[in-house]
């Protein structure tokens, strides 16, 4: 297909259409992001088309009522990653449902992919982290940012991330809570990242942070995105918890909590039926993983049909129905990754800092 100009005249097999301009770009709107990317090479209108703000924009709100889930795979030895749409019947690597990403932007020997994880996602990107290096990367069009390191980062320990928008000042934001290494006291930091204003700024009263909560496990906790809002999961110290394991996601459309129970073989899945408030919690399922070789299942996202998709564990995808049944499970041994992450597909740009240009 060749657009002959500007005006809407499309040449298909030496037949001329001609289209009207809003019809074009009506249709461009609800195509996938794969093609539109594509098709920035038809023409140098289409391009100037496709990489406008405002069609970013409203591809992404029209994405957003029916949005593509995909599920990314970091490898742990090399600058590939996998995309598997979940939406797709077939969860297998080798589907016509799986591509290949590359990660050469980091430019990174092939020792330190075994460090890098991914620790948010918002709007189409993920945020990187890798040896107290933070990038910004949008998988569906290649735009990467490098985050600078906090002033403080050579002498904490990030326990807490945070990744989320501001469309208010059209910003994204970065958060990290972290304690300081060697001291007695364990002195406490919270401080965010400004995109725009490429800065990070220290909340200086962190009482809060310090008022008998605690968070369980060694590894930093990813905070879950919902109604533009960073959640996390903290315990109170007068509590008795005892070692499970857990995690914040989205259940259709609300807050949840799941919750794994070695003793019965079964993960439970709890959500927030009406937004803050605390009464509100109720279990909505109970899925069993006995079936699975593993005995694990640790849920990601729920599909547009009501299954739901997640890991089992160790290197491979689960789904169940929205019954709790499983439906499905698949073995990634010949694909080890160290990382995966749920994003959405989108057109969307970094915010330009002052005069520096994001690469892409």
């Amino acid at each position: 297909m060749r657009n002959s100009s500007s005006n809407g005249l499309v040449n298909m097999n030496k037949r001329t259409l001609n289209l009207p301009e809003e019809l074009i770009i009506q249709i461009l709107l609800r195509l996938p992001v794969k093609s539109i990317v594509r098709f920035k090479c038809v023409c140098k209108s289409w391009l100037s088309l496709i990489s406008d703000t405002h069609f970013a924009e409203s591809n992404f709100k029209l994405a957003a009522t029916t949005p593509t889930h995909k599920l990314l795979f970091i490898a742990n030895s090399a600058p590939e990653t996998r995309s598997v749409d979940l939406d797709h019947d077939a969860l297998s690597l080798n589907s016509s449902a799986s591509t290949t990403v590359k990660l050469n932007f980091l430019q990174l020997p092939p020792s330190s992919y075994s460090s890098l994880g991914i620790v948010g996602s918002c709007r189409g990107f993920l945020l990187l982290n890798c040896n107290a290096n933070i990038f910004l990367w949008n998988p569906s069009t290649g735009v990467h940012n490098q985050i600078p390191c906090s002033p403080i980062a050579s002498n904490v320990h990030a326990y807490l991330y945070g990744f989320g928008y501001d469309p208010s000042q059209d910003d994204y934001l970065v958060v990290l809570a972290s304690y300081e290494r060697n001291t007695a006291d364990l002195l406490k930091h919270l401080e965010f990242f400004s995109l725009r204003a490429n800065v990070w700024k220290e909340i200086e009263d962190t009482h809060y942070m310090n008022a008998g909560f605690y968070w369980n496990g060694c590894d930093p906790r990813v905070g879950s995105l919902l109604n533009n809002a960073i959640h996390w999961v903290a315990f109170h110290h007068d509590t008795v918890h005892e070692s499970i394991d857990y995690e914040l996601w989205e259940f259709r459309g609300l807050l949840s909590l799941w919750v794994h129970h070695e003793e019965d073989d079964t993960v439970n899945i709890w959500v927030m039926e009406r937004y803050k408030v605390q009464s509100s919690w109720v279990i909505t399922l109970v899925v069993s993983f006995s079936e699975i070789p593993t005995q694990y299942f640790s849920p990601i996202c729920s599909r547009k049909n009501g299954d739901i998709v997640g890991t089992d564990g160790d290197k491979g995808l689960v789904k169940y129905n929205d019954k709790g049944q499983l439906l499905e499970h698949h073995s990634y041994d010949e694909y080890p990754y160290v990382s995966l992450a749920m994003y959405t597909e989108s057109l969307l740009s970094l915010p330009v800092v002052g005069d520096r240009e994001l690469a892409s």
